[in-house]
Order: C-alpha cells, then sequence, then structure tokens
C-alpha cells in the first residue's frame, strides 16, 4: 500500500456538501455574497467604492467594435497611462476609458469562479443566465490576436508586456483560466475557456527561453498555478511549459525587472533586490518567504504545483523550505501572515506585531492553496492542521456573519480609538467595510467557501484522503473506483464527532482519516475486519466496506491555553485561547473596555456557554481571570505598587465572529495571571 504517492481533488459535481456549519456558509455565499459582488462590479452598491469592472468590458467590446468597422483607418491610443488605480474626472459620467485599479479585470473572473463553484452545489438557473449574459461580454473584448486584458485594449495596445512588475496581465490571465475552468466543471459550457486558451495561447507565443520571444515573468503571481489547471483540463504540454518557464526565469540575473525598469536600476550588479515580488533569487534557492505575502504564496502554489507534476526534487526542496519558515516563523497563530502593511509583505522571523498586524484575508487563503497543493504531494497532517488553522480563522474572519461586509486586513488587537487617529494603524479597521476599491478579498473568500469540498477530499488510485473534516456525499462514477453515496457527517468545528456510512457494499480500497495536531487524542469505532496504519498524521483505514458500514471518530475538543514562541516580543507573558481548531479572544462588549488590564488563570478550568452573535449561536468560553484596578487615578506616571486587581470571569468568543456586534476592543492575546 503507498500511502505517500499523490492524490489530487475530487470533482465539485461529486460531492455535495451537507454539513451544518458550511452549509450555511456556502448558502450565504450563494444568496447574499455572489448576487452583491455582481451589483458592486456594475457598479450599483450605493456608498461602495466603484469598482469599474464591466464598465471596463463593456467599453473594451465597444472600442473592438470601432477597431473591426474602421479597419486600418483605426488610430489606437498611445499608452499614457501611470500609476496603479485611474478614476474619471466625474464619476457620474465616467469617459469610455479604463478605470479603476490595473487588475480590476481580475474581479469579474473571481466572480465566475464563485458562481462556478456554487453551481455544482446548488444549480440556479437565473443565476446561470446572469453569468453567461456576463461571459459574452467579457469573450467579446478580446482582440483577434487572443489578447484580452481592458487596461490596454482601452489604453493603448501599443505598450502590452511591457511592464511585467506592476501591470498584472498575467496575473489578471491566470484568475480568468481559474474562473474558466470553475465555470467550464460546473456547466460544461466552454465559451469563456475557449477565451482562455486563446489567450493563453498568445502568451505562450510571446514568453519562452527562445531567442526573439520575452524572458519576463508576472509581477503578481497565479498565472504559474493556473496554467498548471488549464494544463489538466486541456492536455495540452504548451500550458505546462509555459509554467515551468515563468519559474525558471524567476529572479535569474540579469534581473528582467532591471532590464523593465533601468530608471530604478541604481543599485550595485551583485546586489539581491526585488524581493517583494519574490524575483530576489531563483526560485529553488529561495530559502525563506518574503515581499508582499499573497503573490509569495500563490508563487509557492504554482510551485508545488509544477513539482508535482514534472517530479522536480529540487522544486519540492524549495517548497518544503518555504512552507517551513512560513509556519513556524512569520505565521499569526490564526493562520494570518504577512505582518505588515508597508508592502502587504512578510518582515522577519518572529515578528508578529498584533495591533500593527495586516495578514490579509487573500494571504491566507493563499496559504489553503499552498497547503493542498503541498498535501497533493505528500499527505502530512502538518499541511492540513495549517490549512484549517487559516480556514476557521483569518479567512472566516474576512466576511461578516451576515456576509454583507469585509475584512481586508485581520489584526489580532483592536482599539478602535487608535485606527482612527494613529496613523500607524489606518490600515486596521474596526468594523467590515462594505466593498473595497481594490476588492480582491471578497470574491476570494467567495471562490474559496463555494470550492471547500476540494481542500477537504483528495484521491488517488487506491485512497480517498479526508484532510478537512467537512459533511457531505460523495457519489463517484468515474475513476478507479464508484462509490454510489458515501456519507460524511462532521460537527466541525465546534464538536469534535465524525461518521463515515457506507449505504452499499464497495469494494477494499483506503481511508485516509487526518488526525488533527490539537488533538493529543481520539477514538475511532467500525473498524473491525480493517488494516489500520498511522503515518504522518493520518489514520489509514483498509477494507472493503459492507452495505451500512460505519466508521465512527472522536476527537476531544478540549480549550487550550497555548503560548509563543518569547521571540515574538508583543506575546511574552501572553496566551492565547483555542478549542478545537477554532482560535479565541476576548472583545470589550462582553469584558469591558481596556482589554490589556485583563489577565486569565491559567490554572483554572474553562465552561463552555452558548452564545448568539449576529443570530448566530456559537460557543463561547468563560474562564476565571482577573481585572487589574489602575492606581493612577489621572495621573501619568505614579510609583510602583503591587498591583491590586478583581476577580472577574472572561468571556472568549470565536475570533472570526468578532466585530459582528458594533465597534469595540478586542484581543486574541491576554496576560496569563
Amino acid at each position: 500500500m503507498e500511502n505517500n504517492c499523490q492524490s489530487h481533488p475530487l470533482s465539485l459535481r461529486e460531492i455535495q456538501i451537507q454539513d451544518g456549519f458550511w452549509t450555511k456558509e456556502m448558502e450565504l455565499v450563494r444568496r447574499e455574497v455572489i448576487p452583491y459582488q455582481w451589483e458592486a462590479l456594475n457598479d450599483r452598491v450605493p456608498g461602495a467604492a466603484p469598482s469599474y469592472c464591466m464598465h471596463n468590458f463593456k467599453t473594451a467590446v465597444k472600442k473592438n467594435a470601432l477597431r473591426k468597422s474602421q479597419g486600418s483607418a483605426f488610430r489606437e491610443p498611445s499608452f499614457s497611462k501611470n500609476g496603479w488605480f485611474f478614476q474619471p474626472k466625474d464619476p457620474q459620467h465616467p469617459d469610455e476609458d479604463f478605470y479603476g485599479f490595473v487588475f480590476q479585470d481580475s474581479d469579474f473572473y473571481k466572480w465566475i469562479e464563485a458562481v462556478g463553484y456554487s453551481l455544482t452545489q446548488h444549480p440556479d438557473p437565473q443565476l446561470e443566465a446572469i453569468a453567461d449574459e456576463a461571459i459574452e461580454i467579457v469573450c467579446s473584448a478580446q482582440l483577434e490576436n487572443g489578447y484580452l486584458d481592458t487596461l490596454y485594449i482601452l489604453g493603448g495596445t501599443d505598450k502590452i508586456f511591457t511592464n511585467l512588475r506592476d501591470h498584472h496581465e498575467l496575473y489578471c490571465l491566470g484568475h480568468l483560466i481559474e474562473g474558466a475552468v470553475a465555470y467550464y466543471d460546473a456547466t460544461g459550457k466552454d465559451r469563456l475557456l475557449r477565451t482562455a486558451c486563446r489567450y493563453a495561447d498568445f502568451v505562450c507565443e510571446t514568453f519562452g527561453p527562445e531567442e526573439g520571444k520575452c524572458h519576463g515573468y508576472p509581477g503578481h503571481e497565479i498565472a504559474e498555478m493556473a496554467l498548471m489547471r488549464l494544463y489538466e483540463v486541456t492536455g495540452e504540454d504548451r500550458y505546462l511549459k509555459l509554467a515551468e518557464f515563468f519559474l525558471d526565469a524567476r529572479g535569474t540575473r540579469p534581473y528582467y525587472f532591471d532590464r523593465e525598469h533601468p530608471e530604478n536600476g541604481t543599485a550595485r550588479p551583485d546586489e539581491l533586490r526585488h524581493f517583494y515580488h519574490q524575483a530576489h533569487l531563483p526560485v529553488r534557492q529561495q530559502e525563506g518567504a518574503v515581499g508582499h505575502a499573497v503573490r509569495a504564496v500563490y508563487l509557492y502554489s504554482g510551485m508545488a504545483s509544477v513539482a508535482k507534476q514534472t517530479g522536480d526534487p529540487a522544486l519540492l526542496a524549495a517548497c518544503e523550505r518555504l512552507w517551513n519558515d512560513i509556519v513556524q516563523k512569520k505565521m499569526y497563530i490564526t493562520g494570518g501572515i504577512g505582518s505588515t502593511h508597508l508592502g502587504e509583505a512578510f518582515t522577519f522571523a518572529y515578528d508578529l506585531p498584533n495591533d500593527t498586524a495586516y495578514a490579509e484575508t487573500c494571504a491566507s487563503i493563499g496559504l489553503m492553496f499552498f497547503a493542498r497543493r503541498m498535501l497533493e504531494m505528500t499527505p502530512k497532517a502538518c499541511y492540513a492542521d495549517e490549512m484549517e488553522r487559516a480556514l476557521y480563522n483569518t479567512v472566516l474572519s474576512g466576511m461578516a456573519l451576515d456576509g454583507k461586509s469585509f475584512f481586508y486586513v485581520n489584526p489580532l488587537e483592536v482599539d478602535p480609538e487608535a485606527t482612527k487617529k494613529d496613523e500607524r494603524k489606518f490600515h486596521v479597521k474596526s468594523v467590515r467595510q462594505k466593498w473595497f476599491g481594490c476588492a480582491c478579498c471578497p470574491p476570494n473568500l467567495a471562490r474559496l467557501i463555494s470550492s471547500i469540498g476540494s481542500y477537504a477530499y483528495t484521491e488517488n488510485d487506491s485512497t480517498l484522503f479526508v484532510h478537512l473534516y467537512v459533511g457531505g456525499q460523495i457519489t463517484k462514477q468515474t475513476g478507479p473506483r464508484s462509490f454510489s453515496g458515501i456519507v460524511i457527517r462532521s460537527g466541525f468545528p465546534y464538536d469534535g464527532n465524525v461518521s463515515i456510512t457506507f449505504p452499499e457494499d464497495t469494494p477494499s480500497f483506503t481511508l485516509a482519516l487526518r488526525l488533527p495536531g490539537w488533538c493529543s487524542s481520539y477514538t475511532v469505532t467500525g473498524t473491525k475486519g480493517a488494516v489500520l496504519q498511522e503515518k504522518e498524521g493520518y489514520l489509514y483505514l483498509t477494507k472493503a466496506f459492507s452495505k451500512n458500514d460505519e466508521i465512527n471518530l472522536s476527537f476531544p475538543m478540549e480549550p487550550r491555553l497555548v503560548k509563543c514562541n518569547p521571540l515574538v516580543r508583543e506575546n511574552v507573558g501572553k496566551v492565547a485561547v483555542t478549542r478545537g481548531p477554532v482560535v479565541y479572544c476576548l472583545e470589550s462588549v462582553d469584558n469591558g473596555s481596556n482589554l490589556p488590564l485583563l489577565s486569565v488563570d491559567s490554572t483554572a478550568d474553562a465552561r463552555t456557554e452558548e452564545i448568539t452573535i449576529a443570530g448566530e449561536a456559537v460557543p463561547s468560553l468563560v474562564i476565571p481571570g482577573f481585572r487589574e484596578i489602575s492606581s493612577a487615578q489621572g495621573q501619568l506616571y505614579v510609583p510602583y505598587t503591587p498591583p491590586k486587581r478583581e476577580s472577574v470571569a472572561l468571556r472568549f468568543i470565536p475570533y472570526y465572529t468578532w466585530a459582528n456586534r458594533g465597534e469595540n476592543e478586542m484581543s486574541v492575546w491576554v496576560r496569563e495571571a
């Protein structure tokens, strides 16, 4: 039995999510988020920052019609824009030009990807009709040579692919591919997929190691992993080769971005630079995660995808180094990554400030992308543990419980006054926002939540892997084996009981069940006649299952206090509270103002008490603690006296639910009494 062989995600059409927690989240995305985002993409949300996304595509269609009707008489504008964001002089009457961020096209591609995933779980003819109409607009914006990016189609085609570092054309290609594949998988309709292939083919003709081709690579990565997905769907080797080229070229000398931007080339020839874009060294030589956190984990996901396909040991080793550097030195307990707002970036080992944390929602989603691809190569529970950590904490924190507002930044400590008056904390918001001009996070959330089944389960010829305990029914009619409907019931994230039922006789195969790292023990029943083996944090269970066989797992979810490595200076003398995969926090609405005066009794037991937050019942944890009584009495400094304190009951709530009861203080880490 080869338990370490590669796996791939199940098709979402083979999974019907039926889960007490995730069905609700997915329905929220389907009923609230996807329609809301469609309104936002069309600039129809009062009070929200305009998107201009669909405006740009519609305007590009008009300009293409002029190109076609006027032929050689059409005067192509010369690209003259400068910057990342372009605003019309009069937002009520925008000119026929490109507006928004340079990557604005990608907002539609992420939206259509979420739509595709949602349709696999809940067919919706009305939503599908809206999507089909929008796809027709987007496809009609494509140039005859296959190029598709409205920034240059509207602004002037003379500078196509001349600013790869900043202008995100290849990033938009990546999201186009991801959206097109998702919609094709869901509906069988290939209009957008054919458009994506035409653009990818144009890029293949333009880029490569051959003489006469462009030797550049994306400034913002995602094309690498998207091209691998296109390769898997089409079987066309050129897409694999292009992904490999982008990885092989990245960070080589002389730096491509120096040639592209000679005005910035004042550094010594031997000096390492372009850390922000992860282009400082060839990818196989990179030792640690640097630069823009979202770009980084998107790159590492592409590296893992190529390493899986090609078996490149150096690329795999680099992925493992980079993974370990992130989770052992640069990740918040919530699964947030990218600690500074300056460049939305990684800084240095153990630099994890709480009140200025950036921890972008998209970065944790990207960490999940990376984790799943590492799992597909090597099923180790350490990857799934961190995927789960990010999912139930920072990822879910990015969306309000009603699905109508969002966090871009996910701090671990908030004082609302400071977020308004301290320029160093202006990026931190104490309430979720309706929308963002740079709206990467809301559609990223929608596509991730709608595709949760592909993170929960993967398979190979002998084994079905359960990485996340998400309830549902798996029905397979193709591939190495068929299932008539394996039913998985799960109480996660608040109840550690899981059952797996087989409604019909099933020929012998192996189930690989993750043993969560937060759980020190577990019980399993229903394994009579099975061959059992524990390996790399998974329980491998092999047998031929009979009708109505049932496997039951129990993972105790006891409240735990967690300490931080003392090299994280901000958390010395503090603890965090967790239960199962969920990180908890304090809010002042429950515990009174000035949370730094509170300390938790580390010797006391916690009790679970259900409360309702924004109409949703969640288990809170009540733990004895103390509130320090200040002797300052209005003075700034006073002589030291032993602190006085009063006993209090501290109420902790799941981190992802904070800021759903109005603006107030929040803290994950609390002093240890």
